[in-house]
């Protein structure tokens, strides 16, 4: 499988992570900056929260990591936490922005 293929799963997988207090996944809340799969397997992926006092800042991110590493594909993934760029409503998809009524 190439790496475009890994990052799809990916993707895919990130779709099934929620933030609790937003009820859309973090990938179209555009929480997930950059998907990075090389071909042994290993995946980066970086993603921010919506705030850093977020509730879920200790255990959204493992949770990502643990469903990316089901996947059969994934030899390894790690997780950076970043804050720059801060995220904001606008980096959302318009399928969220559709879900949570702001068009």
């Amino acid at each position: 499988m190439n790496t475009a293929e890994i990052e799809a799963q990916v993707i895919e997988a990130l779709r099934t992570c929620f933030d609790p207090e937003i009820p859309a996944n973090i990938y179209e809340l555009g929480l997930v900056y950059d998907v990075k799969a090389d071909p042994s397997g290993h995946v980066d992926i970086r993603m921010t929260l919506t705030s850093p006092l977020c509730p879920v800042a200790e255990s959204l991110p493992p949770e990502v990591e643990g469903k990316v590493r089901a996947l059969s594909e994934v030899t390894s993934a790690k997780v950076e936490v970043v804050w720059e760029p801060p995220w904001d409503p606008s980096r959302m998809s318009e399928a969220a922005k559709l879900q949570l009524g702001l068009l």
